[in-house]
């Protein structure tokens, strides 16, 4: 039973492609954050492979948000501070 092939194994795994297909400031696709080569050889590359990149855009959007929120944090500090004066 060793041998036997785990659930998410058995079956193909979908593109995370979302049709925005846009690259942004650091080369990756603002939509699915998958790099130039990754969407260039997605078809080609085998099932743990695509697993591989869908994890490491996961890492790649949730840090985008997290460095988005930081700069909305600090905008809305610059805002206020500004308003402190008047």
């Amino acid at each position: 039973m060793a041998n036997m092939p785990s659930q998410l194994e058995m079956f193909a795994v979908p593109s995370p492609c979302i049709g925005v297909c846009q690259t942004g400031e650091r080369g990756y696709c603002v939509g699915c954050f998958r790099s130039r080569e990754e969407r260039l050889y997605w078809l080609q590359v085998d099932d743990a492979t695509k697993r591989t990149i869908i994890k490491a855009c996961a890492r790649r959007k949730a840090y985008a948000i997290y460095k988005q929120n930081k700069k909305n944090e600090q905008s809305e500090q610059g805002y206020n501070a500004q308003q402190d004066l008047f």
